[in-house]
């Protein structure tokens, strides 16, 4: 009851919140919230409207995120002296305020001080002028990150001779982009938001949307009225994905609405064998869609082939779930004639998520669920930006327009650019922290972003970052990365937000809707600049001889040059105020008929389950997300689980084997590093921990990524769970 009661005030009491929070710049919050292009997930609004429904689109996360754009500059002195700030959080850095101007921390020194920006960029320029190119390197946080920054920032950076760029996409859906497009031809979501509402299912694998993306809580809510069934698989009964409470809709609002109609649990890194074993007992029965597999399709026979080799005993062994669950979910999804796929880091972050993604698409491949309305594959994102980056080329393995990274397609951008383009693929984000250890690294620059929260192995990637000779964070607040001791130079950069930007910018949702973001007037910070500016300046700085090939005047130009270079994107140039939109693609990809393969056929791929064996009083590790957004935490409670931040899940059987009740402190130990916490008994599966994200990053190995995409392994650690030392003090992290 408290913990229903807690889940549906939380609404109220952010937008509360949010008002006292803002109450010395409401017009100006007032007026993003009424006329900007949420800086939040990657639903994407005009406003507080959407295109999937009529009514509000606004939500606790949308809310939270708000002071960041109004909160005024803090003062420059706090950072005199960082020891000072050694034991903030990231929120208490946040709070703080915007940083106010450029600051200059070198080694030896215990703080920053303020410095101009002609010598920021003289010692940035002439710093990369003196290395070799292949040792400088660019990473881009996607909240709030739009389309035109990331092209100016991969067009710079491979201007300044380094394809060492990549974005937060990369710890998320990276896996996702890889797999489609080698399942259908198209890396990207292939249905819209309305697809879900009327559809016979909903199928959420690994993806809590009630916390990361709420507003598509509101669409299930219409989706259920229209008699829409809700699959979950998961490991962990999300309760919020259980029943939520709408608070825009008023009978939700004062009854809430029951969302799953049937729960599948699996242990992680069980997703495989769990689908592999719902296609057996699909083909067993003839619950497939034998006409569009010989029409539409490649490779069915193969994917049989391999099926037949595992034995439902073993999937239901590697999986964690019964063969009855298996029946049970290929029963309802056989008994629907429309379906559509949701999936998010529960399937993503691990070393097979590429494989996971394959065996969603092959899931939904056999029963024809791609291109008609009401079915689809969605990966549902997280961040504002995350979509874009990619499609721009801001990675380091492809081009603008999706082009891989090779000498025939280098010598396609040196020509259309005019300039020299390496062939050779950069580093991925994790990439970019080993070479940072083996000091091959000697300049990164931080477009946001707080590399050392996100990745796992916090001690090393500390290390790690202490080893770049030449750091540089061009950021609204600060955090714990910027903190970290210099090997020779940190510089701190104050950004704009996307709302202060000069002339607007643009999205890309997780429905390929690109959207355009007008610039809302309102309080600024004098010295703040735009990213993309700044990066432009740089690289004319360093070679000024070619600064024309550069050189954008506005980000209307840039949104010229991008529709010039990827053809979906064609069209972006006409956008010029709120509201002005498109969805590349359509409504649905695939909906002609066809695929984006060479034959126009989606391609099935046989995969055999992961198997891991986890020894004797070892438990397998996943994590969850609470009130937070990313790694921005809001709260120290998850409303919805009513559990804190500090609380471990585990099965009740594993607490009470291990002598240890509720809410005692333990000590979680894993190869890469120990935590304390106090173990909280949940609907989890024997032999399962859960963690809250990024704390739970000190036990995760680092090394170990999908060989596909580079994404980490975030959910393939092994911990124990210890007694706590008696002069142990609680939820103690040790590096």
């Amino acid at each position: 009851m408290k913990r229903q009661l807690l889940h549906r005030m939380n609404p109220f009491l952010d937008m509360l919140k949010t008002g006292w929070e803002n109450r010395d710049q409401l017009g100006y919050a007032s007026r993003i919230l009424r006329d900007g292009v949420c800086d939040g997930c990657a639903l994407g609004t005009s406003g507080m409207k959407d295109w999937t429904l009529d009514g509000i689109h606004l939500c606790w996360i949308r809310l939270n995120l708000l002071r960041l754009n109004t909160m005024p500059a803090f003062d420059p002195t706090v950072l005199e002296n960082v020891d000072n700030l050694s034991g903030h959080s990231e929120k208490a850095l946040r709070q703080l305020g915007r940083l106010s101007q450029p600051m200059l921390r070198v080694r030896g020194n215990r703080g920053f001080k303020p410095i101009e920006w002609d010598e920021a960029f003289e010692r940035m320029s002439r710093y990369i002028q003196s290395i070799d190119r292949k040792r400088l390197a660019f990473y881009l946080v996607s909240r709030g990150t739009v389309n035109e920054t990331y092209y100016v920032a991969q067009k710079a950076a491979r201007y300044l001779g380094t394809n060492h760029i990549d974005n937060s996409a990369r710890i998320c859906h990276a896996p996702s982009t890889t797999a489609l497009k080698q399942t259908t031809g198209f890396a990207a979501t292939t249905c819209s938001y309305k697809d879900m509402i009327g559809s016979d299912l909903v199928v959420f694998i690994g993806s809590n949307a009630a916390n990361n993306q709420p507003v598509v809580m509101k669409y299930l809510h219409y989706a259920k009225k229209q008699g829409t069934r809700v699959a979950v698989i998961n490991t962990f009964r999300e309760p919020g994905m259980e029943k939520y409470w709408v608070p825009s809709a008023v009978d939700s609002a004062l009854f809430g609405t029951r969302i799953s109609d049937g729960f599948f649990r699996i242990k992680p890194g069980g997703d495989i064998a769990f689908i592999n074993g719902v296609l057996k007992i699909m083909i067993a029965e003839n619950w497939i869609d034998e006409s569009f597999i010989t029409a539409r399709t490649n490779d069915w026979p193969r994917l049989v082939a391999e099926l037949d080799k595992q034995s439902m005993d073993e999937l239901e062994k590697f999986s964690g779930a019964s063969q009855d669950s298996m029946r049970a979910f290929a029963k309802m999804y056989a008994q629907a004639k429309t379906a559509v796929f949701i999936w998010s880091m529960g399937i993503t972050m691990h070393r097979h998520g590429v494989s996971n993604v394959k065996s969603i698409a092959n899931l939904a491949l056999a029963r024809g669920m791609v291109g008609r309305p009401k079915t689809g594959l969605m990966a549902i994102r997280g961040h504002s930006g995350v979509q874009g980056g990619a499609e721009v080329g801001a990675v380091p393995n492809l081009f603008p327009g999706g082009k891989g990274v090779n000498k025939e397609n280098a010598e396609f951008f040196s020509n259309h650019w005019q300039f020299p383009v390496p062939y050779q693929r950069g580093y991925y984000a994790a990439e970019m922290i080993d070479a940072a250890w083996e000091r091959k690294l000697d300049m990164l620059y931080c477009v946001g972003s707080n590399l050392f929260s996100v990745l796992p192995d916090s001690r090393y990637v500390r290390k790690a970052i202490q080893r770049i000779p030449f750091r540089v964070h061009h950021d609204i607040v600060l955090n714990q990365q910027m903190l970290i001791d210099p090997a020779e130079v940190v510089l701190l950069l104050p950004a704009t937000t996307r709302y202060e930007m000069v002339g607007g910018n643009t999205e890309t949702t997780t429905e390929r809707r690109i959207i355009f973001n007008p610039e809302i007037p309102g309080r600024r910070i004098p010295e703040a600049r735009d990213e993309w500016r700044t990066l432009m300046t740089l690289a004319e700085k360093v070679d000024p001889a070619n600064a024309d090939k550069i050189h954008f005047e506005s980000t209307d130009e840039i949104r010229r040059e991008i529709a010039e270079t990827v053809s979906l994107y064609a069209g972006i140039e006409n956008f010029r105020q709120k509201g002005d939109q498109f969805q590349w693609g359509g409504e649905r990809l695939g909906s002609d008929g066809t695929f984006g393969t060479d034959d126009g056929k989606a391609r099935f791929i046989p995969l055999s389950p992961p198997q891991r064996k986890v020894p004797a009083g070892w438990f397998q590790l996943s994590t969850r997300r609470g009130k937070q957004f990313n790694s921005i935490e809001f709260s120290d409670r998850d409303p919805l689980s009513n559990t804190r931040r500090n609380q471990v899940l585990m099965a009740p059987e594993d607490i009470r084997n291990l002598g240890f009740r509720d809410n005692d402190s333990v000590l979680l130990r894993s190869e890469s590093g120990e935590m304390t916490a106090t173990v909280r008994a949940g609907d989890v599966q024997p032999g399962i921990v859960i963690m809250y994200w990024p704390e739970a990053n000190v036990l995760i190995r680092r090394g170990v990524c999908d060989p596909e995409c580079g994404i980490p392994a975030y959910r393939d650690a092994l911990v124990q769970v210890l007694k706590l030392p008696a002069n142990n003090g609680n939820n103690t992290i040790r590096t």
